[in-house]
């Protein structure tokens, strides 16, 4: 039987482990229903505000959270925000019905890994689920069309000063969805270098998230257009 908001299950083996936060019960049943159908994904545990999905993931393991924007208390976005200062390793996808370009915007400047509207297809909503796990983002396409849009016009007025090669490098692998481990690795470079590397080329680009970063690196034709991590669905 499903649990109720706030409980915990377990399985025998290790699916991606899903915190689903929606303050509308009827919502979370339905996107419930079709994630479990998936063997590699299990429904964790269910928030019903921003409130109680800060305090399950103070308390638990999740390898994903999948909030909405508009929740009672917290925000989707602020739980975002508070997920990248705390627990940075967690997968953090926006599921909501907003496609507005402010919230768009906060969305990207809260770290989170993906933004899908509800009016997705639930097998477009699921594969998402493990390409946020998997480290890429995942953007829907009429939202990657609004944030290319978004990062365009900002960089008609806000002069960019160019990365260095070895940045651009930190960013191309980053685009693929490398973490910051596999990053060094491929690089030759501790964990540490790759996160300061990240940080620098972030005040750069005027970026709040790796997904932001990587679009407008894009924009400006720093990098290709057809790298592995950026979805639009």
């Amino acid at each position: 039987m499903p649990e109720k908001a706030g409980e915990l299950s377990s399985k025998s083996e290790s699916p991606i482990r899903v915190l689903l936060a929606d303050d509308h019960a009827v919502v979370r049943s339905g996107i419930r229903q079709f994630m479990e159908r998936a063997p590699d994904i299990q429904v964790a545990a269910e928030a019903e505000d921003g409130e109680m999905a800060i305090a399950l993931l103070g308390q638990h393991a999740f390898d994903v959270a999948v909030l909405d924007i508009q929740m009672p208390k917290v925000s989707g976005i602020e739980v975002a925000r508070w997920i990248r200062a705390h627990h940075p390793n967690v997968g953090v996808l926006i599921l909501t019905a907003y496609d507005d370009d402010p919230y768009i915007v906060a969305v990207l400047q809260a770290g989170a890994n993906g933004y899908v509207l509800k009016t997705a297809q639930p097998d477009e909503i699921v594969q998402a689920v493990r390409d946020v796990y998997a480290g890429k983002s995942v953007l829907d396409r009429n939202i990657a069309q609004k944030v290319m849009e978004h990062i365009a016009g900002k960089a008609q007025h806000i002069p960019v000063e160019p990365l260095s090669e070895r940045e651009l490098e930190v960013l191309a692998l980053a685009a693929k969805g490398y973490t910051n481990k596999a990053i060094g690795l491929q690089l030759s470079i501790s964990d540490r270098t790759v996160q300061g590397h990240l940080a620098h080329i972030f005040e750069r680009l005027q970026a709040g998230s790796r997904t932001e970063a990587v679009m407008r690196a894009v924009s400006l034709g720093w990098l290709p257009s057809n790298l592995g991590q950026l979805d639009d669905r």
